[in-house]
């Protein structure tokens, strides 16, 4: 039986599923949310979903895919050190980027353009909408029916590019400390293997890396100059990036739990304070290794010469589907009489693989 501090999440604190379930013999309530969200289809798709490279120009190249199983593996480290409710960390890291769009932040992006007069899109509400009504394995009821506090840690995640609306059912000021785990694991993440990948790519030189001050640091940790291959070199780099910032995240979080002398769940929510955190020092660190990749990387020309692109591809197949509503798979045509036809079809888009909205497009044009 697993021991957490007093103020981590804990199956008999929870308020529970909004769908009556009995329990499982073997497994407790979190470990079969984040067991339903790894056999959800859109936990599948993210296979085939861009992180910053799409799939298929190198299969070294990171997808959402494994973006999302190198967060749960930070976060559930931060967790676990921290005595807090590691499956639950990891139920939300894995669950955290199911509502992105095919293409990255460009699709997300024309999405929302797409529908600015019936709501807009974003991807932290579309990963709420895919869990609680998308997802139909059961047949009682739409969703994968999971616990308040894995769904209430997907409404408030957020990272220096995700700040989500806030959601009429969640009205705490914050989520709980696992959540709050999940979400500087996914700044953590991504920020290393995107400097990876990118130096894979060729878009970072050494000169420019050599005024950062986190890259300085975990170069020297991993005695990168000692290290003659250079692709070597990189991923040691970026491994040390986690190790280093992980680190600080432990340390720093500890100090800031103890302080702020929360005793319960309860506490935490009153306190409406994000206590699983970077220092000040190691976050302004991440801050400007986070803008050297916005201008080299995420706005590099190559990259942003693909937006064009995706916005002509979704636009011609939103345009297609609602025209063509037969072309959606089943579940979708149905979802028509709830949720309308223009909302519907973005779900649809939302959804789908690179390759497989490419696919389309090419079929239909």
């Amino acid at each position: 039986m697993e021991v957490f501090k007093s103020y981590a999440v804990t199956e008999s604190g929870s308020k529970g599923r909004k769908f009556a379930q009995a329990g499982h013999s073997y497994r407790n309530a979190f470990e079969r949310d984040r067991d339903r969200i790894i056999h959800c289809d859109a936990f599948r798709r993210l296979a085939g979903k861009t992180q910053v490279f799409a799939p298929g120009l190198d299969d070294n190249y990171r997808s959402r895919s494994t973006h999302t199983i190198e967060v749960a593996q930070v976060g559930r480290t931060i967790a676990r050190v921290l005595g807090i409710n590691e499956t639950l960390t990891e139920a939300i890291c894995l669950a955290h980027d199911l509502g992105h769009s095919p293409f990255g932040h460009s699709g997300e992006m024309v999405l929302n353009k797409i529908s600015a007069s019936f709501g807009g899109f974003e991807h932290n509400r579309q990963t709420l909408r895919i869990v609680d009504l998308l997802e139909h394995p059961y047949v009682e009821f739409a969703g994968l029916n999971l616990m308040y506090e894995t769904r209430l840690g997907l409404a408030k995640h957020r990272s220096p590019y995700d700040r989500p609306e806030e959601h009429r059912e969640f009205n705490e000021a914050v989520g709980p400390l696992e959540a709050q785990a999940a979400d500087i694991a996914d700044r953590i993440a991504y920020n290393a293997h995107d400097f990876e990948d990118a130096s894979r790519a060729g878009l970072l030189d050494v000169e420019q890396l050599a005024t950062i001050e986190i890259y300085n640091i975990a170069a020297a940790r991993c005695k990168a100059e000692l290290i003659e291959d250079a692709s070597i070199r990189k991923t040691r780099i970026a491994k040390a990036i986690i190790d280093t910032l992980v680190s600080d995240v432990i340390e720093t979080s500890k100090e800031a739990i103890a302080q702020s002398k929360v005793a319960s769940l309860a506490d935490v929510y009153g306190r409406g304070e994000v206590l699983v955190r970077l220092s000040e020092k190691a976050d302004e660190q991440l801050r400007v290794f986070e803008k050297l990749l916005m201008d080299n990387v995420y706005m590099h020309p190559k990259l942003r010469s693909l937006h064009e692109q995706v916005e002509e591809w979704l636009m011609t197949l939103y345009d297609l589907l609602r025209d063509r509503p037969e072309m959606m798979a089943v579940r979708y045509r149905e979802l028509v009489k709830t949720q309308g036809l223009e909302r519907t079809v973005v779900d649809y888009i939302a959804g789908m693989t690179d390759r497989f909205c490419i696919q389309l497009v090419e079929e239909n044009i």
